[in-house]
């Protein structure tokens, strides 16, 4: 055991030092002009080229790499080039809405999705299985913005229940911001209720016919028994890459769901600063993102050793 997770957690490092080479060769060599986006459009070349020289982009090429990793290790990671403030204070900053608004969507996610997975592998080719498998198709087929409206023109503009838009942290009272995330979670939780409720479906369906399923069920153990201790374990594996894959997707930024609910989170964050070519911004989201998904696939793979004792050999 201890052994498979050593190998694990050094696998992770050459996948980071790719990722960083491949994050700062893109934006490098990517057309547009740091620059000249911070001096403006009347500046002078001499004006251009002062500014070159502080940002440090008038040196090789190996040059800025070595200074950026130099930063990168003391968890700088740069300054905006356009509002001067330190990235790291930006993603701070921003971090949070979006990571409380994807915690509530995948606890919501699975605390429907399982039990509705297995129901309807339980009740296979009947009403109920037709019923989730309409949902999943529903779930994937409908935009998310379209999703977010109709719950805001029911809810908000015809109910008067919840607010329209807006962020509450949950410092600010945790009614106060649950009445804000939840109509941003349904939303996300729709896709992921349908895309979670589908794989366990498919997961439990492979399990329930399995021999020892039909020799649990010989001795009389009850369905209940069945069903989520000795079924659900072994059909786990699968449906936890799915639940880790979706988490890491909402951290990534969840822009369109951010723009339609009017949530600062690192979704709007990294479009506002493709837009305005702002690149140690994008770099460190990238980064972010990037390691986000490494974590969490490294967590994914050590879970599957309590699920499946046959992996940790």
């Amino acid at each position: 055991m201890l052994g498979y997770i050593i190998r694990r957690i050094l696998a992770v490092i050459p996948v980071m030092v790719i990722v960083a080479v491949f994050v700062f060769l893109l934006l490098r060599l990517t057309p547009g002009d740091p620059a000249a986006i911070i001096a403006g459009d009347m500046a002078t070349p001499a004006q251009l080229e002062r500014i070159r020289t502080s940002l440090g982009l008038s040196d090789p090429l190996h040059v800025q790499f070595v200074t950026w990793v130099g930063l990168l290790l003391k968890g700088e990671l740069g300054t905006s080039l356009i509002s001067n403030t330190p990235v790291t204070q930006m993603i701070g900053q921003r971090i949070w809405p979006t990571f409380n608004i994807a915690v509530m969507t995948i606890i919501l996610s699975v605390v429907i999705a399982v039990p509705m997975g297995v129901i309807a592998a339980w009740r296979h080719r009947t009403w109920v299985d037709y019923a989730v498998m309409a949902f999943s198709v529903l779930g994937f087929s409908i935009p998310v913005f379209v999703i977010g409206y109709l719950f805001i023109q029911v809810f908000s503009i015809e109910l008067r229940w919840l607010p329209v838009q807006g962020y509450a942290a949950p410092t600010d009272g945790f009614g106060k911001f649950l009445a804000r995330a939840i109509l941003p979670c349904l939303t996300l939780a729709t896709i992921y209720v349908a895309l979670i409720a589908r794989m366990t479906r498919a997961s439990m369906l492979e399990v329930l016919g399995e021999d020892y399923i039909r020799t649990a069920r010989a001795k009389g153990v009850k369905e209940t028994v069945v069903l989520f201790r000795h079924a659900l374990r072994n059909a786990a594996v699968p449906i936890m890459t799915i639940i880790g894959t979706g988490f890491a997707l909402l951290i990534g930024g969840v822009v369109v769901t951010e723009s339609v609910f009017n949530i600062p989170g690192v979704g709007r964050l990294t479009v506002d600063a493709i837009l305005a070519r702002d690149y140690p911004v994008i770099q460190g989201m990238i980064l972010l993102t990037s390691g986000l998904y490494v974590f969490i696939n490294l967590v994914i793979d050590l879970s599957y050793t309590f699920f499946d004792p046959r992996i940790r050999y």
